[in-house]
C-alpha cells in the first residue's frame, strides 16, 4: 500500500509524479520469483516510463529492455542496460535508428514488415554487421481491450499476417546480413483475462509444429507483454498476479528445451508505484455539478482524455471528510481535460492535494507542453 508523506508534499510545487520505490522493488522481486524458469527472459517495455531513476532500478534488478525508438535505446544504454539485453520493436524504424541499434550491437530487432527487413539487411551490409531479427507475427487474436491498445488483429498496423509468414521466413533465409532468431508476438495492452494469452499459446504451438516439420527451428519465442493492472482498487492489488500470468505460458506453451521465452512487460511493472499529485485551485459550484479544478491537466496525464481511462482519485489532504460528488477537471482549454465525473470524494477545499493513482505507466512519459505548460517533475520515496 502506497503511503503519501503529505507534510513533505505541502512544500513541493505541484503537479508532480510521486514514485514509491519500495513498491517497485517488491514488484520486480515478484517478477523474478514467479518467472523463475531460466529460459524466461523478461524485458521491461521502456515506453511505459523512461524516468532515469526508474530505469536504473529496473536495470539493477536484472531485467532486459524493450525499445521502440532510437531515443529509448539511448535511454536504456545510459541507464546501464547491456546492448545484448535490448530488443528493438516498432513499425517505423528510421535508417538512423537502425544504424544506432547496429552501432550499439543490440540483441535483436523485432521486424514488422518486408520493406523493413530489406532496409535492415542493406544497412547492416554497409556497416559490415549481421543483425539478429525476430519476425513480429500478427496472430489475429482479440485481446478484449481498448481499440487504441489492441495490436494483434488483422486490421492493425503491427506485424506480419500469418498468411505472409512463409514468404517472409524464406526471404530472411535468403539474405546475408540478417539472422533469424525467432518469432515475436504482442496482442495488446491492459489484458485482464487469461483467454487471449491461452489463444496466443495455441497459435504459437501450431506454428512451431508446422515449421519444425519443415526443418525450421526458432531460438527464441517472444510473447510481448500486455498484462493489465487493477486501476479501480490499486491498494487491494498493488502487485499484478504474475504467478498466474507466467503459469499460463508454463501450462499452455510447448516451449522447447533449447528455446528462450521472452516477455515485454511495461504497465504491470511500473503503473502501481506511481501517482500524479495535484493541488486543488478552485471548487466551483455549478447548477447541477460541483467542480474540483486542479493544477494538473491532460498535459500531465493524458490517459483519461485519450483512452477514456479512469484513475482512482484520492483526497490525501482530507481523507476522512464528508463525502460529496465532484467533477475533477484540469486547467487545459479542452473539454476532454477531465480526470473523473461524479467522483465521490471526501470534502474538497482550495489547496487540498489529490492523488491520481496507478499513474506510473503512460503518465510522465506521455506528458506534453501543450498550452506552454511546464512538464511535471518527479519525487521518489523508499519509505
Amino acid at each position: 500500500m502506497t503511503r503519501f508523506p503529505i507534510d513533505e508534499f505541502k512544500a513541493l510545487q505541484t503537479p508532480f509524479y510521486f514514485y514509491d520505490l519500495n513498491l517497485l522493488d517488491q514488484t520486480l522481486n515478484e517478477i523474478k520469483r514467479t518467472a523463475r524458469d531460466t529460459r524466461y527472459k523478461v524485458h521491461y517495455a521502456i515506453k511505459a516510463n523512461a524516468n532515469p531513476g526508474i530505469l536504473r532500478r529496473i536495470q539493477a534488478a536484472g531485467l532486459g529492455v524493450d525499445c521502440v525508438s532510437g531515443g529509448e535505446i539511448m535511454a536504456a544504454v545510459e541507464a546501464g542496460f547491456k546492448p545484448e539485453q535490448i530488443v528493438f520493436a516498432g513499425v517505423g524504424k528510421s535508417d538512423r535508428e537502425i544504424e544506432l541499434a547496429l552501432e550499439k550491437c543490440i540483441g535483436c530487432f523485432n521486424v514488422e514488415s518486408e520493406p523493413e527487413l530489406h532496409v535492415i539487411n542493406e544497412i547492416a551490409k554497409t556497416m559490415d554487421k549481421k543483425a539478429n531479427i525476430a519476425i513480429r507475427v500478427n496472430p489475429n487474436i482479440d485481446a478484449h481491450t481498448h481499440e487504441y491498445i489492441t495490436t494483434g488483429l488483422a486490421e492493425n498496423k503491427f506485424g506480419i499476417n500469418l498468411e505472409q509468414l512463409n514468404e517472409i521466413i524464406n526471404l530472411v533465409n535468403s539474405l546475408d546480413n540478417v539472422k533469424l532468431e525467432g518469432l515475436h508476438f504482442h496482442i495488446g495492452s491492459q489484458i485482464t483475462e487469461t483467454e487471449p494469452f491461452v489463444m496466443l499459446c495455441q497459435t504459437i504451438n501450431k506454428l512451431q509444429d508446422e515449421y519444425e516439420a519443415l526443418g525450421i527451428r526458432f531460438s527464441t519465442i517472444n510473447v510481448g507483454g500486455g498484462l493489465g493492472i487493477d486501476y479501480a482498487t490499486p491498494d487491494k492489488h498493488p502487485i499484478p498476479d504474475f504467478e498466474s500470468y507466467f503459469k499460463t505460458f508454463r501450462n499452455h506453451l510447448r516451449l522447447r528445451e533449447d528455446q528462450q521465452l521472452h516477455f515485454e512487460l511495461g504497465r504491470s511493472v511500473v503503473a502501481q508505484c506511481g501517482s500524479l499529485i495535484t493541488k486543488v485551485l478552485y471548487v466551483k459550484e455549478g447548477i447541477t455539478k460541483r467542480f474540483a479544478i486542479v493544477d494538473a491537466g491532460m498535459t500531465d496525464l493524458i490517459r483519461p482524455a485519450l483512452y477514456n481511462a479512469h484513475h482512482k482519485i484520492e483526497n490525501i489532504s482530507n481523507p476522512n471528510g464528508e463525502m460529496h460528488h465532484y467533477d475533477v477537471v484540469g486547467p487545459i482549454c479542452e473539454s476532454s481535460d477531465c480526470f473523473g465525473k461524479e467522483e465521490l470524494l471526501p470534502s474538497i477545499s482550495r489547496g487540498d492535494l489529490l492523488a491520481l493513482r496507478s499513474a506510473g505507466a503512460y503518465g510522465e512519459i506521455m506528458a506534453s507542453q501543450y498550452n506552454c505548460r511546464t512538464l511535471p517533475h518527479s519525487v521518489f520515496s523508499e519509505k
